[in-house]
């Protein structure tokens, strides 16, 4: 394909996926679609014991070798856009930008494949499911493709930004993400006697004031935590002191100390203010995505081929977000890139838009990191 047809082919795709979302894990026509169109330009597909994602390669299949990665799950939403290409499922929306990330990576392959025979090593591009989840990232580090590779690209939209824009900043950049549910014990009965009883309301009302603390008197003042309560339910009629409570937040931090300290403080909370009141509690807790960490020589790498690319390179803003992107840097140097796709209603609204615009401009910049990012390793 031309230029000028890979331009339109991935406006087009970019349509199809946007109709067509799917939750995670359960992206088989997805994955589907773009085997269907890597398959149609002879682009070599990895066998891997995967339901949903795939990983492609471009290349001498010889190392040096870098990684490109997007995300194709869609979220629980209900769009109400106007667009004329909707979603056609009800309850269920692209809302965070992943049919536009699959498809202006699919426009990437298409590029390095027109110049595969230029290229100084091997390129591995990673559709990946259950971002959203998350922990799809997981799924396709435990099948081993990522073992030799070097460095990790990642993309994602930005409706902070408009087209032309690539925000890039080394270090942190999102948060590690943790939920937590916390079950409080009492001894229920009738809402006239309480002493009879154990009220797991006020153990548990107690604990959602007291936790707020955490942030403001055992972190550091100038460190980036939170801690949210978001679920809070117990009880089910007005004069009965129920047996139970049941609580869910997330915790959100950007260093692993101020992270495994929350943690403690929120159990140590919880325990102790339930055996003031006379209750119990238990804890179930869920761990999330690291917090990213751009290398800081491949980010400074990234920001130069972002503007021999004619892009408008901008500091990434601070965000609480997760990222399971987060995961592979864990085990390879990688950076995490903002693309403005312009300005819009925020990631998981059901107002959200992206300005089709942006696809192949994204596509060529990270054809072209990738694709230097092999002779940087060979110098």
């Amino acid at each position: 394909m031309n230029t000028k047809k890979i331009a339109e082919k991935i406006i087009s795709e970019f349509h199809w996926f946007h109709a067509h979302p799917e939750l995670s894990y359960e992206e088989f026509n997805t994955t589907a679609r773009i085997r269907q169109n890597l398959q149609a330009e002879g682009i070599d597909i990895i066998n891997l014991p995967l339901q949903t994602g795939l990983v492609a390669e471009v290349g001498t299949g010889q190392p040096p070798i870098v990684a490109i990665r997007c995300d194709i799950d869609a979220l629980p939403v209900q769009e109400k856009t106007d667009l004329s290409y909707k979603s056609q499922t009800d309850g269920k929306m692209h809302a965070c930008g992943h049919d536009f990330h699959t498809a202006s990576i699919l426009g990437a392959v298409y590029i390095l494949k027109q110049h595969e025979k230029e290229l100084k090593g091997t390129v591995r591009i990673i559709f990946q499911p259950g971002e959203e989840a998350p922990g799809g990232a997981l799924k396709i580090l435990e099948t081993g493709v990522l073992a030799d590779v070097q460095v990790i690209f990642g993309l994602h939209s930005s409706s902070l930004f408009p087209v032309g824009v690539a925000a890039i900043r080394a270090g942190a950049v999102t948060a590690a993400v943790d939920r937590f549910e916390i079950i409080f014990n009492g001894k229920g009965t009738h809402a006239a006697h309480p002493q009879n009883g154990v009220d797991p309301i006020v153990a548990a009302s107690a604990f959602v004031t007291a936790v707020q603390s955490v942030v403001s008197r055992n972190a550091d003042p100038f460190a980036t935590d939170l801690i949210s309560i978001t679920h809070f339910q117990g009880g089910n009629t007005w004069n009965v002191i129920p047996e139970q409570v049941y609580l869910e937040g997330t915790t959100r931090t950007l260093k692993t100390n101020d992270r495994n300290m929350v943690r403690q403080r929120i159990y140590d909370l919880s325990e102790y203010i339930a055996k003031a009141y006379g209750a119990t509690t238990k804890i179930i807790w869920h761990d999330g995505p690291p917090a990213t960490a751009n290398d800081k020589e491949w980010t400074k790498f990234a920001e130069k081929i972002a503007q021999q690319n004619g892009l408008i390179v901008e500091p990434s803003p601070d965000s609480l977000g997760g990222e399971d992107f987060a995961f592979y840097q864990e085990k390879i140097k990688g950076v995490f890139v903002l693309i403005g796709t312009g300005l819009s209603y925020p990631n998981h609204n059901p107002h959200f838009q992206i300005d089709s615009a942006a696809l192949f401009p994204t596509a060529e910049y990270m054809a072209q990191l990738s694709a230097h990012a092999l002779e940087q390793i060979k110098k």
